[in-house]
């Protein structure tokens, strides 16, 4: 008796949590309401299907409970029974997913005037990527990834050469503008979230995903990795930032063009001598730009690996208890062979880099700068 009572009151509370709950959906920014659609209809099913299975079982537990000489009877099947079951799960489970695969399709299907920019995921960080005036993204390959060129652009293909670059996890669109959101991922699975746009699509290596989407309301809304396996998925925090066409157009103009972002690479190789200060800014962007301030927090803030607030010169624990201090020569074996020398409670996922000496000495004199 006292579970049939137990299985009441949590069907009670579980309505009564539903409908006076003040954590709820935030209304869509996007043109994408219908999944909301989908969403209620979910629950109303399985919410139903959850009070009606709970109740019988109560009544079932009750009407059947133990009294001195009842004798229950065997009956291994029924097919009166079995055909109703059968029925009744078909009927909900079409309910279920038709609604979602009717709204997936109309996600997937883009319209023909819809723009293209592509979203490049990578461990930990965002990258996004519009085509130039030619309307036309650049090919890509993994092979042509490098420091310089972390997206692997082609540098042969002209399309590719005046592709606005956006190395900074803030992504620009324009008010009511329908875009074709084209997803890679450069090493793991990754999740492009950005729910108050009802929008979500894994990044899968190897191949290109893709939806579209229509923003409808101005403001800023948060992107995240909805991957949630692995470590450092969770600090792949990026916005959306939807304003007036004039002011997204003045944005994209800012931003370099792929054939600009090859300049510094040219400099950067050619043994010019660079002042401290040059040296810093060179290191504070390469920091940026190869995702090293999504994991490395730069103001004390715990990450998945150590801070570079007050790192040079410190003494480092690492995860075998030796200790060492945190000195250029540190430093450098940790960025090119980051799993030699692990500092103790942090986790071995740093990728391997291939960075030149002015780039070490740049990302060195940039976390020294930190120290003070």
């Amino acid at each position: 008796m006292a579970i049939a009572i137990a299985l009441i009151i949590l069907v009670i509370a579980s309505i009564a949590f539903h409908l006076y709950s003040p954590w709820w959906l935030t209304p869509a920014a996007s043109n994408w309401g219908e999944i909301d659609g989908a969403l209620h209809l979910t629950l109303i099913i399985t919410g139903a299907f959850f009070i009606v299975l709970n109740l019988v079982l109560a009544w079932l537990i009750i009407r059947f409970r133990h009294k001195p000489g009842r004798q229950s009877q065997f009956q291994p099947d029924s097919k009166k029974l079995e055909a109703w079951l059968i029925g009744i799960t078909s009927v909900g489970i079409i309910a279920l997913l038709a609604p979602g695969l009717v709204v997936y399709g109309q996600f997937v299907s883009v319209p023909d005037e819809a723009r293209i920019v592509e979203v490049v995921g990578e461990q930990w960080r965002w990258r996004f990527r519009f085509p130039g005036d030619d309307g036309q993204l650049g090919k890509s390959d993994t092979r042509f990834v490098s420091n310089t060129n972390p997206l692997g652009i082609d540098p042969d293909d002209p399309a590719g050469a005046d592709d606005r670059i956006i190395l900074l996890p803030e992504l620009h669109l324009p008010l009511y503008a329908p875009y074709k959101v084209l997803l890679r991922s450069k090493d793991v699975l990754h999740d492009f979230n950005v729910p108050q746009f009802r929008a979500k699509m894994d990044l899968v290596p190897g191949t290109v995903t893709h939806f579209w989407v229509r923003p409808t309301e101005r403001g800023q809304f948060d992107i995240l990795c909805a991957e949630l396996c692995g470590v450092g998925h969770f600090n792949m925090r990026g916005r959306v930032v939807v304003e007036d066409e004039a002011e997204f157009g003045n944005w994209l103009a800012a931003q370099p063009t792929f054939a600009q972002t090859q300049r510094p690479a040219d400099t950067s190789t050619s043994g010019e001598a660079l002042s401290q200060a040059d040296l810093i800014a060179m290191g504070e962007t390469l920091s940026q730009v190869n995702g090293c301030i999504a994991c490395h927090s730069h103001d004390g803030k715990p990450g998945v690996g150590p801070t570079w607030q007050g790192l040079y010169g410190n003494v480092r624990t690492l995860s075998d208890d030796t200790q060492l201090q945190a000195d250029k020569a540190y430093l450098k074996r940790s960025i090119l062979d980051a799993k030699a020398e692990l500092v103790k409670g942090y986790p071995a996922v740093m990728p391997a880099y291939t960075f030149n000496d002015q780039e070490i000495d740049a990302l060195i004199a940039y976390i020294q700068s930190l120290a003070q």
